[in-house]
């Protein structure tokens, strides 16, 4: 189940128009890589250790591969090959290796995770920001919650818990971008 919260987004191709409401992704839990091989472990006849070893060693030979310049193709996990950010230069010419600022890792998702919306089932949450002040209020014996405020002021407290994606951060348009054709943005993370 992916849980969600909406919000509003002004458009920023089109200001002029009136902000329109998105939705973004609630990120429930981030698993560590020990939780994902014991996941994995637990789904085959394969041990923890022999998981952790050939992620690790999956990993090394992706990087490996990837710095070689090769594109690495990964069936149903998809594919992998970098892109470089430059700096321009005047010309061709003078255009050297220094230009190049990072080597970024492009990655495209392979026939698995195609489709996702079908597989999909959605829950509507409270925004984070909404979270943060209910449990601050709750904590300090209030009966009532201002929303508004809540969702323009960034929170300090670490108390948010497990699952928490706001990084220490409550204000609940950070992060992500809206699109015309309304596919809110954002990484989950807000």
């Amino acid at each position: 189940m992916i849980n969600y919260s909406v919000f509003m987004m002004q458009n920023p191709i089109h200001p002029e128009k009136d902000p329109l409401a998105y939705a973004r992704a609630q990120v429930k839990e981030v698993i560590s890589f020990r939780k994902f091989v014991q996941h994995i472990a637990e789904h085959g006849g394969y041990t923890r250790g022999k998981v952790k070893g050939v992620l690790a060693d999956m990993c090394t030979c992706l990087v490996e591969m990837l710095l070689d310049g090769k594109k690495v193709q990964l069936d149903e996990l998809g594919d992998f090959w970098v892109s470089l950010s430059c700096d321009g230069a005047e010309t061709v010419n003078k255009f050297t290796a220094d230009n190049i600022k990072a080597v970024n890792i492009i990655f495209t998702p392979g026939p698995d995770f195609e489709n996702l919306i079908s597989k999909a089932e959605f829950e509507t949450v409270a925004s984070r920001a909404a979270q943060a002040a209910t449990l601050k209020a709750e904590k300090e014996g209030k009966t009532t919650v201002d929303l508004e405020a809540a969702k323009k002021k960034p929170t300090t407290d670490k108390e948010e818990g497990t699952g928490d994606t706001t990084q220490g951060g409550g204000s609940e348009n950070t992060g992500g971008t809206g699109s015309e054709n309304g596919e809110g943005g954002g990484d989950g993370l807000e």
